[in-house]
């Protein structure tokens, strides 16, 4: 029996159902379509969403900012709410395919993280289109048995595991993942090569699509989700992923007790943060929802039931009181300040850089 049910039995019983009956048919007529991430939310909070508004939520799943942005620039989507990531979304603003939120309708928006937001203003000035929904990085997740046996009891520190062909070969026979995302990987290998991991020169690029080719055939797999059970199942030792998503998979292969450890690092010569933000489409056709459903997201409590379900940290600063100790205190899901110096971020590429871009990742996957 809800709080609201409750507190209408102050009559008789058949008048305070018939109330109850009827405020609840006048609530339930709101729906929302949200298009999120893979494995990136506790479901309970869609739940208790619907739960608290009334509003019915439509939740899809996608898997790359490509399959997004496809959608978002075809014109018409049918989601309310999405969840590009920063680079993404700056060129995406620019193309008109958001619209600007309603502050006023945002009472929430005080409980966000300063440093966060001065960071995702990068690609959405003033924060004008979209709110931080969580934030992380890219970098090396690992099966600490696999790895000690084939580093020699050497430690998992460095990109050169991965950028040396030598050692990566290694791992072959265990099974290698890596992003399907070339916005991800092509400046990781910039940064491994001393060059700048944001740089849009077309020189650049091919060093890095170089680079990447030289470990192309010990890659058993481009995918960006598949890597979660494949480590926690022990099918694969070794993929460059999400933060949060390594840290599911270390979680579910400590739940199913299968003699697989995950591990995930940030590589000392530093790592891409990345910021998934949470947007309405310009035609989004249930926008006083979709503004609900963002401030709904942004209370603490809320938001630091999904960090704590899918261990990635979020933009709002208010959340960490209600955070698990072992989620805020891990230098991996919250950086030490000496880490976070180390950690660079990317711009959009202009459209003629992103062809080149993806011509030179489609080379990389298929080896040629």
């Amino acid at each position: 029996m809800s709080s609201n049910f409750k507190s209408r039995l102050t009559g008789t019983m058949a008048t305070a159902i018939m109330v109850a009956c009827a405020a609840s048919v006048a609530h339930a007529k709101g729906t929302i379509n949200v298009y999120n991430w893979s494995d990136y939310i506790d479901e309970s909070v869609l739940k208790d969403f619907e739960a608290e508004t009334g509003i019915k939520v439509n939740y899809d799943v996608f898997d790359s900012n490509e399959v997004l942005e496809t959608k978002l620039l075809a014109g018409t989507t049918g989601y309310d709410v999405v969840v590009p990531t920063g680079s993404f979304l700056s060129r995406q603003i620019q193309a008109g395919v958001f619209q600007k939120l309603d502050k006023d309708a945002l009472p929430n928006l005080k409980n966000m993280w300063s440093l966060v937001s001065e960071r995702t203003s990068i690609y959405d000035p003033g924060n004008a289109y979209s709110i931080n929904y969580m934030w992380g990085t890219t970098g090396i997740g690992y099966n600490v048995e696999a790895a000690a046996k084939r580093l020699d009891g050497k430690p998992v520190d460095s990109w050169e595991i991965i950028f040396n062909p030598e050692i990566l070969a290694k791992f072959q026979d265990c099974g290698i993942h890596m992003l399907d995302a070339p916005t991800e990987l092509i400046p990781a290998a910039l940064n491994h090569l001393g060059l700048n991991p944001d740089s849009h020169n077309k020189a650049d690029i091919e060093k890095a699509a170089a680079l990447l080719k030289t470990i192309r055939p010990y890659v058993q797999k481009f995918h960006s989700s598949e890597y979660i059970n494949a480590l926690a199942n022990g099918d694969i030792c070794l993929a460059i992923g999400w933060s949060g998503d390594v840290f599911q998979a270390r979680d579910r292969a400590a739940e199913a007790d299968n003699g697989v450890t995950i591990n995930y690092i940030i590589p000392k010569e530093g790592a891409l943060m990345w910021f998934d933000q949470m947007a309405i489409p310009t035609d989004a056709a249930n926008s006083k929802e979709a503004h609900m459903f963002l401030d709904y997201i942004m209370r603490p409590d809320v938001i630091a039931k999904a960090s704590n379900y899918v261990v990635y940290a979020n933009g709002n600063k208010a959340s960490h009181e209600h955070l698990d100790q072992e989620v805020l205190e891990d230098s991996a899901v919250y950086p030490d300040e000496a880490t976070m110096e180390k950690l660079y971020v990317t711009t959009p590429y202009a459209p003629k850089i992103q062809r080149i871009v993806t011509r030179a990742w489609t080379a990389v996957k298929s080896g040629q």
